[in-house]
């Protein structure tokens, strides 16, 4: 439980969360971190807390630095409780006076949550704070991904705490990009398919502002996972890349199957993108988590949803997925939909509509198939598979 220098007087006083499985229906099989961050100055500023439970593992490493109590500045970047959850007993331990710095929302939002009337500091975008040798500016960041959030941003050594931004749900020892390479990227685009994908174009603005502000960057310190200092330039390209949503010759087939005919189906499509050369990934709703598939439609051209009717409507799964993925707003994609049914055969048609209200093109009526599909529906699948791809390699010439 050691606290980790990062930089000359500035730490790394988080905690790992080594058993998390699951974050807003988000899958975290790899758990995830609560990073907070101590600067040790003329004033000494915590940067963040943690989810409420870990609190004493972060006052465990503050302790090993200075006594928590003698803390002068507390900064919430972000006001959900998997950061401010430990904010209650941090100012319980601290001065009554001590002063609490966040955007205006934040301010708004801590008193919401907790009900406290702190010493609240609501800073703006351009606003400094010197701590003595080192000062800290503040630049806002609404709506990435709350109205709250902000970054703080160090100058003297050129680090920025990047609140929610940049980050990835993944538990290790490691610290740093270096130490743990590539399989890192991943981990990050999957935390922006899943949280701030409907956000793209504010994405775009922010990277634009930061470019235009000339901001120099040899760290950034996310509140989740590892933190980038081998190479911070490259998750801000990602990001600036990931938010055009530029699509890809890439197919994602998502199906779920009562008795293997919408599966059937599924695998007649999938032999019409193989044929056209467009990568297909197919993926059974009940074999892979929903955030999962968000993490292969970020980046694909085309996304054909597949469902038999039960009780007059598409399958729970289907239902949930799709729910899931019109909260994340894809854009830029072709829709497609098909499914088997036995005597009513709503459920083809509700896909489409859900496609048709997300935004999707839909080149094609959707295809439904009574029963267990034969040697002319298999083809007609085939066909529909043919006329999306199509649909699709025109979307990308």
């Amino acid at each position: 439980m050691k606290p980790l220098e990062i930089a000359k007087d500035i730490y790394w006083v988080g905690a790992i969360d080594w058993n998390i499985r699951d974050f807003h229906g988000y899958s975290t099989y790899q758990g995830t971190t609560y990073n907070a961050f101590l600067i040790v100055d003329e004033k000494v500023a915590l940067i963040d807390a943690v989810k409420e439970e870990f609190t004493n593992d972060m006052f465990s490493r503050i302790s090993q630095v200075v006594d928590p109590s003698k803390i002068d500045i507390v900064i919430s970047n972000h006001t959900e409780m998997d950061h401010s959850g430990g904010l209650p007993k941090v100012m319980h331990r601290l001065a009554k006076d001590t002063p609490l710095y966040c955007s205006n929302n934040g301010m708004k939002n801590l008193k919401a949550h907790f009900h406290q009337e702190w010493n609240f500091q609501p800073v703006k975008s351009g606003d400094e704070l010197s701590l003595g040798k080192r000062t800290l500016s503040f630049l806002e960041t609404r709506m990435l991904h709350w109205p709250d959030s902000m970054f703080t941003y160090l100058p003297s050594d050129k680090i920025l705490f990047s609140s929610d931004a940049f980050g990835q749900h993944y538990a290790s020892l490691e610290r740093f990009d270096d130490e743990v390479g590539e399989m890192i990227m991943p981990h990050a685009a999957k935390y922006y398919a899943n949280i701030l994908l409907p956000f793209s174009q504010l994405v775009t603005k922010l990277v634009d502002q930061v470019t235009e502000m000339g901001l120099e960057i040899n760290m950034i310190c996310p509140d989740h996972g590892i933190l980038w200092r081998k190479d911070p330039g490259k998750i801000i390209q990602a990001y600036a890349e990931w938010a055009k949503q530029t699509p890809k010759k890439k197919v994602v087939v998502v199906y779920d199957t009562m008795w293997h005919s919408t599966e059937k189906m599924a695998d007649a499509m999938v032999e019409a993108f193989k044929d056209l050369g467009i990568e297909a990934r197919v993926m059974h709703i009940r074999s892979c988590h929903r955030s999962e598939i968000m993490t292969e439609v970020m980046d694909a051209g085309a996304v054909v949803v597949g469902s038999p009717t039960i009780n007059n409507n598409m399958f729970p799964t289907v239902a949930d997925f799709l729910t899931y993925m019109k909260g994340l707003k894809p854009k830029n994609k072709v829709g497609g939909a098909f499914g088997s049914y036995g005597w009513s055969g709503e459920a083809v048609k509700q896909v489409n509509a859900e496609l048709e209200a997300s935004g999707f093109d839909l080149p094609n009526d959707p295809l439904r198939v009574q029963y267990i599909p034969d040697g002319d529906s298999l083809q007609a699948c085939y066909a529909l598979g043919e006329q999306i791809g199509q649909a699709l390699l025109k979307k990308v010439e």
